[in-house]
């Protein structure tokens, strides 16, 4: 009876198991059921949040993927302008400096002109000038000899002339000169 107590209540060793790689029964079903409810709690409450993440994220990226083509295509374009002004920099400046060139040549040529006018404009009023001196100093030169000789004629006269000499004078002067009108 011993062997039959002992095999009805014989208590296994909790060491041992009935398999080696299998747990107890009991545990696959409490552990099955239990990871069942964690997954469908994760689907229903976790995956609706992951999923919103994982849109919102690749919104996100198309985003930045559209700004970068826009920034890119905003580049070229502006680079191909840039290579366009610099040409028309470049012939911008030749057509500037030939312009420069042409004004600075008419200015040259208009103030030589305007150099040779005045030039010959000066010229021409000192020849004036002199011209002037020459007929204001021979005026005068010829009125201070007339001055000179009038009172050296006057002297002479009253010197060498006697009082009835300057009689006869002066009456020949009036009858000149009534003669004359």
């Amino acid at each position: 009876m011993n062997l039959l107590v002992t095999a009805l209540f014989a208590v296994e060793d909790p060491t041992q198991t009935h398999h080696w790689l299998l747990p107890e029964t009991a545990e696959i079903i409490y552990g099955g059921l239990a990871s069942v409810i964690v997954f469908l709690g994760l689907y229903k409450f976790a995956g609706p949040m992951v999923k919103k993440s994982m849109k919102d994220r690749t919104e996100k990226i198309q985003k930045e993927l559209d700004g970068a083509a826009a920034a890119r295509s905003k580049s070229e374009t502006d680079a191909a302008g840039i290579r366009q002004a610099l040409g028309d920099i470049e012939a911008e400046r030749r057509k500037i400096l030939a312009e420069a060139d042409a004004q600075a040549t008419a200015i040259l040529a208009d103030g030589r002109a305007r150099l040779v006018k005045e030039v010959a404009e000066l010229e021409a009023k000192a020849v004036a000038d002199l011209v002037a001196a020459r007929g204001r100093s021979g005026e005068e030169l010829r009125g201070e000899i007339a001055r000179l000789s009038s009172a050296a004629t006057s002297s002479a006269v009253a010197a060498s002339l006697n009082e009835r000499a300057q009689q006869e004078l002066i009456e020949s002067f009036i009858k000149s000169v009534g003669a004359a009108k």
